[in-house]
């Protein structure tokens, strides 16, 4: 048996657990105002498969782009550092 959510008049959630085919309560079990509405929430939808386009979510082949800040230099990292480092403290 699934659980349903219902909501008031008055702004009050009130969880339910009954067969699909009962009815809603009648009133709120808080409050006692009626008529009680069921709330639905939507649910995720993922579009996977190859009947997609492949800008949607990749495919994982392309590479993963740089960290801002190290742009072509990424690859050189601390040797290039090193190298700056070393030929400061010889000048």
């Amino acid at each position: 048996m699934p659980t349903y959510e219902y909501r008031c008049p008055s702004g009050h959630l009130i969880e339910v657990f009954h067969r699909m085919d009962e009815d809603p309560p009648p009133a709120c079990q808080v409050c006692g105002d009626g008529p009680l509405t069921r709330v639905l929430h939507p649910v995720p939808v993922f579009f996977k498969g190859s009947g997609f386009y492949t800008t949607d979510y990749g495919r994982g082949k392309r590479k993963k782009e740089a960290p801002e800040g190290k742009g072509e230099k990424g690859s050189e990292g601390a040797e290039g550092a090193k190298k700056e480092a070393a030929e400061k403290a010889e000048a």
